[in-house]
This record gives structure tokens, C-alpha cells and sequence, in this order.
């Protein structure tokens, strides 16, 4: 029963009463025991507490991946408080958006932008003179409240359905076992970055924080802790190839058992290359919204025999519909749309925007299609497919075509307006590439791609094209592209 599960924020401390010098978290060198940790956060929940924060209380976590990150979110469900995680690359205007939607008792990292919600700053101290004793045990009545709407404009929060009274069993159908080493490369404001946090504190992980990715030391830190278990993202892989690639025997990666990717569609030859260099019985995908209400796996066996699909529906309800509402039969393309099983718990909770929903199935915008065995492909997300002569054209499919180039380092395609003919939109390609020209580019498109599909220009940049969350905000990508070209063209 779910009631006779202890609050996360207990579980940690009962792993620390049992190996109380147990690393728990290192970053950039430093390492706290889970003694350290239990302790520092006794001590800082009391500081939360007397600034106001009490349970059910929203607070609001605007830091990098950091063991101060770790400990803000721990003190907070020490409190029966609600985690909310921020991106500190948010700007101003998007942090207030986001702020508005729900009131909240504290801000941790950042000022708020109008000066009305308490805060205290990155690497806070709380007072050395409060008690580090443990705290009465309080439930906070939502795990965690996501952010999202950044590349819309439509800001949301999406509540955790249950309570912090998180199983160690979430982590058992993943893979991850007790004591593992978890290497966190994604940045933890993100969903797959917060709920492999999650598991790790329940299950006692050796937690291994980057700051910030960066492929020699995500390939230094494998090798010297031993990693046994991460989840991290496609662009974080093909980033990583090339490094490794060109002194494979300063790095040892067998100690990897499960390795999971998530967030965006992995490129063929970037997702075989892992397979290639880890076996598939390790590399496993995921997909699903951050909502929860369905989910798919694919192991890498599985991938072998079904090329490009992210799985079989392993929790939840998924469907494929056509603009009509009707189901599409295999192999055709439509919007994807899921749903938790009728008469189970709510997965999620929307504060702000919601999503497209028909007869409580919602809609993330992917499209895609089931095979007959049934196995999901995704195409793209329908806010970022254009048409090119009234056919339509998916990024994805040219930016998988691109990836499967050894120099290309991670690439983005959008559709800007034809100004040459009457084709509506034409592709656009900015890569992030080593010693490529566009000759080059179009000559490796050619036999891999339709004709229409390949790009009418390029452009080259020497900065990655995602964040370290695999995210792309291809709208306004883009807008600024176009707006260059009108310049160029006055």
C-alpha cells in the first residue's frame, strides 16, 4: 500500500543510518556521505522553514546540477514541501511566467524577477547554530512540479500525481538496482534528470553530478567511479563518439549495465554505434511526456529487428489518429496520442496550458505510427513539420540522414519560406560540424535522402545546436533565420 511507504526524504535517511559513510553525491570533486547529506539537509530545512515554507508549500529550485541542487530538493520534502525545479538559464521574462502560475514560499538560486516571493541565493549557508537532528516525518502531497512551454510560449506546470512517498520498485522495471553508480549528464530541472534523482536517493545510488556536459569528462567519469547505471540523451551520444572514438583506450565503459536514452528521437547510426561499443542487452530508449500517462521501452535487441522504433507500449494506452479523430492502421502516420489505464491514478496534474486532448487521450504534438507488431516510430512533432510542394517533410528524418556523417557533431533542419520558386517552404540545415562545407553536406544527403528533402542552404556554427537536455527550440531557430535572411536579402 502506498501509505506504508515512507516520504523519500525518509527512505535517504534510513539508507543513511545503515551505511552512514556511503558516498551519496559527488560533483566537481567533493563528495557528501549520506550521513553529510542527511545532516546538512536537517539543517537547511529548518532555514527553509523559517522563511516561511511550510508543507505543501511550492518551492522553487533555479541552481545547476550541484550538491547543492540535491540537498534544496532534499530539505524540501524533509518539510512536506513541493520541489520545482527551474532551468538557471531561464530569462527573466520566462521565470516570471512561470512563477505566476502557482503561488510559492521560497525561491532557491535566484531573485524573483519582481521582487515579490522570498529567496535566498546560489550556495546559501544556513545558519550553523540551527539543529541537523531529523525532523517529524511529513508527506509532501506532490512529488515534483515540472516546468514546460519554454518553445511554445505557453507556460505550464505539470504536478506529480502521487505524493513523495516514492517506491524504491519505480526502478526495478529500468533496470537500476540498490548501490548503483549514477552518472547525471542531463541537466535535473528536466523530468528524466528529477525522477532518475528519484530512484537513485531511494535506492541509495552513488549519485555522480556534471554541472554541465562535456564529453572527456563524462567519459572520465565513467571510467573513474565505475558507472553502472545513467540516463542521458541523443545529442549527449553523438557528442560523445567522436572523443572516445579518437583515444578509445583512455576510457574504460564496461562497467555500464544499463544505459538509457530518452527526450528526442536517437539518430540509426549514433543509437547502432552504442550498441556497437556497449552491446545491445545495455542500451535501452524510453519514450513518453514528462505527464507520465504512457510509456514505451525498446531494448537494444529489440531495436535490431525494428530499426528507428522507440518500443512497445509497456505502460499506459497509446494510439495513432488522423486529423479526423479516426485510428490509423499500421504504417500510417498520424498524431500520437495516450492516456494512463481507465481507472487508474491520475499520472499529472496541469497548472497554466494544457494539451491537445480527444475524449481524455492527450496529444504531446509527436507524430508517428505503429508497425504490425505493434512498435511506435515517431516521425516528428507536428509544430516542426512543413511542407515542401504540399509534401510533407519531417526534420527528424533529414537530421537522422546528417547524424549518420562521422564529422557531424549534432545538426538542426527547419523550413523557412521558398523565395527562389513556388515550393511554399524548403529546408534549412545549421550543423555543427569538423572540416565539412556544404558541398559536402549535400553529397552525403543525396543518396539518403528524397530530393525535396534536401537542404537549399546551410549553415555551419561551432556551438552545439540542443541543450544538454537534448531540447531544440526549433521555432525560434527558425524565426531568427528567417529574419537573418530578410536582412541579407535588404
Amino acid at each position: 500500500m502506498a501509505d506504508q511507504i515512507p516520504p523519500i526524504s525518509t527512505q535517504a535517511s534510513l539508507l543513511a543510518q545503515q551505511q552512514p559513510d556511503a558516498p551519496a553525491v559527488t560533483c566537481e570533486g567533493r563528495t557528501l556521505t549520506r550521513r553529510e547529506l542527511d545532516l546538512s539537509t536537517n539543517r537547511l530545512s529548518r532555514a527553509y522553514a523559517e522563511l516561511g515554507v511550510r508543507q505543501g508549500d511550492y518551492v522553487t529550485v533555479v541552481l545547476p546540477n550541484s550538491i547543492e541542487w540535491v540537498q534544496a530538493v532534499v530539505a524540501t520534502w524533509k518539510l512536506g514541501a513541493v520541489p520545482q525545479p527551474l532551468s538557471p538559464q531561464l530569462p527573466d521574462a520566462e521565470l516570471a511566467g512561470l512563477l505566476a502560475l502557482r503561488p510559492r514560499a521560497l525561491i532557491v538560486g535566484r531573485a524573483d524577477p519582481t521582487g515579490n516571493i522570498p529567496s535566498v541565493p546560489a550556495a546559501f549557508e544556513p545558519n550553523p547554530a540551527l539543529s541537523d537532528a531529523p525532523l517529524p516525518e511529513a508527506v509532501s502531497p506532490v512529488l515534483k512540479a515540472m516546468a514546460s512551454g519554454g518553445s511554445t510560449g505557453r507556460p505550464k506546470l505539470i504536478e506529480a500525481g502521487g505524493d513523495s512517498r516514492f517506491p524504491a520498485a519505480v526502478g526495478y522495471p529500468l533496470g537500476a538496482q540498490e548501490g548503483d553508480v549514477n552518472l547525471f549528464s542531463v541537466p535535473l530541472s528536466h523530468n528524466t534528470g528529477f525522477t532518475t534523482l528519484a530512484i537513485g536517493l531511494v535506492q541509495g545510488h552513488h549519485l555522480v553530478l556534471m554541472p554541465r556536459f562535456e564529453p572527456h569528462e563524462f567519459l572520465r567519469l565513467v571510467t573513474e567511479h565505475r558507472v553502472t547505471y545513467l540516463a542521458t540523451v541523443p545529442t549527449i551520444m553523438q557528442r560523445l563518439l567522436p572523443v572516445y572514438r579518437a583515444d578509445p583506450g583512455a576510457y574504460e565503459l564496461s562497467s555500464i549495465r544499463r544505459f538509457w536514452h530518452v527526450g528526442a528521437p536517437c539518430p540509426p547510426a549514433v543509437k547502432q554505434a552504442w550498441i556497437d561499443l556497449l552491446g545491445p542487452e545495455v542500451v535501452w530508449e524510453l519514450y513518453g511526456g514528462t505527464e507520465l500517462q504512457a510509456l514505451t521501452f525498446i531494448s537494444g535487441e529489440q531495436w535490431l529487428t525494428h530499426r528507428g522504433s522507440v518500443g512497445v507500449v509497456v505502460a499506459g494506452e497509446m494510439k495513432v489518429l488522423d486529423d479526423d479523430g479516426n485510428e490509423c492502421p499500421p504504417g500510417v502516420v498520424g498524431e500520437i496520442y495516450m492516456r494512463p489505464f481507465p481507472g487508474s491514478a491520475p499520472t499529472y496534474r496541469y497548472i497554466g496550458a494544457t494539451a491537445k486532448s480527444r475524449d481524455g487521450w492527450d496529444s504531446l504534438g509527436d507524430l508517428g505510427y505503429f508497425d504490425e507488431d505493434g512498435f511506435l516510430y515517431l516521425n516528428d512533432r507536428r509544430v516542426d513539420m512543413f511542407t515542401v510542394g504540399g509534401r510533407n517533410v519531417y526534420p527528424a528524418e533529414i537530421e537522422s540522414a546528417l547524424s549518420a556523417h562521422p564529422k557531424v557533431l549534432s545538426c538542426l533542419v527547419v523550413g523557412v519560406p521558398d523565395d527562389t520558386g513556388d515550393l511554399g517552404q524548403v529546408p534549412h540545415a545549421i550543423v555543427q560540424a569538423d572540416g565539412l562545407d556544404e558541398a559536402d553536406v549535400i553529397a552525403f544527403l543525396r543518396d539518403r535522402v528524397e530530393r525535396y528533402k534536401l537542404p537549399r542552404s546551410i549553415e555551419f556554427t561551432d556551438v552545439p545546436l540542443r541543450d544538454d537536455a537534448g531540447k531544440a527550440r526549433r521555432s525560434a531557430v527558425r524565426d531568427e533565420v528567417i529574419k537573418r535572411r530578410a536582412m541579407q536579402a535588404g
